[in-house]
């Protein structure tokens, strides 16, 4: 049995390697808040655990290394950008796989929103492997913008051990209230 101690970070990199053209970029910001030594930001970024894989490996060897990062996590960040949902090859199989066979919760960290307490109104983003699951009440998953904030909480909270309540699970208004963000 892995030690799961990480955060498994997922986004769509919209077919493009260059960082500022897709959801990439909120990944490597998620990095920077992590080193910054005047932030509460900590997490043990999954994608470290495991030998790095270049844009020219072989899928195979790209699917055992995603295989291996996601079994060594006791959570999910997905990154839910405007293309998100037109992702067809890898954020559906960490999906299915984070869901499906190591049953770890989801943070659906949603760029460009301020608070979310209605995370159904936000299905049009969703890629459809989240969208059955949630339907299904397969996976658990907590809805927040994406802000520094709400991701600390989220990934200290939501683990193997301390799943969110529903596939719908949301911060209170007074919660965001105390982030200063209503």
């Amino acid at each position: 049995m892995p030690y799961r101690n990480g955060t498994y970070v997922a986004f769509h990199a919209d077919g493009t390697s260059e960082p500022t053209e897709s959801d990439m970029k909120y990944y490597n910001l998620l990095r920077a808040w992590h080193v910054r030594e005047d932030n509460d930001f900590e997490f043990v970024n999954s994608h470290d655990k495991t030998a790095a894989v270049r844009d020219s490996s072989r899928k195979e060897t790209l699917r055992r290394r995603l295989v291996e990062r996601l079994n060594n996590s006791k959570n999910m960040i997905l990154i839910i950008g405007k293309t998100t949902w037109q992702d067809m090859d890898w954020v559906p199989f960490e999906i299915e796989h984070a869901v499906d066979d190591c049953a770890i919760p989801i943070i659906a960290a949603y760029p460009g929103y301020t608070y979310i307490m209605k995370p159904e109104d936000l299905r049009s983003l969703w890629p459809a492997a989240l969208e059955v699951r949630i339907d299904a009440y397969a996976a658990r998953v907590i809805h927040i913008p994406f802000r520094r904030e709400p991701l600390t909480e989220a990934v200290s909270q939501f683990h193997l051990n301390n799943l969110p309540s529903s596939p719908l699970t949301y911060y209170t208004r007074e919660t965001y209230q105390g982030w200063g963000f209503l």
